[in-house]
């Protein structure tokens, strides 16, 4: 049986943090969805594109509950914005905002699955970006 609990770990703390690449090609399954496609270069991409807007963001386990082949993470990361996140360009701030990561293990103790969600309003507010809601506002009958 895979410990899904120890592996979701060693995806945080060498993938996430410590920028162990290679712990990847142990940890992710060739049919885990990332950016612009699958497997542990896909999944990757994603950290690299993160990490080139926030170089020194560093995650924190708040809270990991495993049951089966399911992890569930809760999380807090910090990070200073050093590079374009998105259409924001390079602020030079310190975020801090939460998440929650969920992840699927296959039969071989593979991540075959990663979902994420995250405080993304409350980063870019922190970044200073203007949240304006759509011109005319909202149109609809009540009644």
């Amino acid at each position: 049986m895979t410990d899904t609990e120890g592996a979701a770990r060693r995806f945080i703390t060498d993938v996430w943090n410590a920028e162990r690449e290679e712990s990847a090609y142990d940890l992710v399954a060739p049919e885990c969805p990332g950016l612009g496609g699958a497997g542990p270069e896909a999944v990757l991409a994603w950290h690299r594109d993160r990490r080139a807007a926030f170089p020194d963001l560093r995650y924190k386990i708040v809270d990991l509950v495993a049951a089966g082949n399911r992890v569930a993470v809760h999380w807090r990361a910090a990070g200073t914005q050093a590079g374009r996140f998105g259409p924001v360009p390079p602020t030079g701030q310190v975020v801090s905002y939460s998440g929650a990561t969920f992840l699927r293990f296959d039969d071989t103790g593979r991540i075959a699955d990663v979902w994420s969600c995250n405080e993304l309003f409350q980063l870019l507010q922190q970044l200073g970006v203007e949240m304006l809601p759509p011109a005319g506002g909202v149109t609809g009958s009540a009644g």
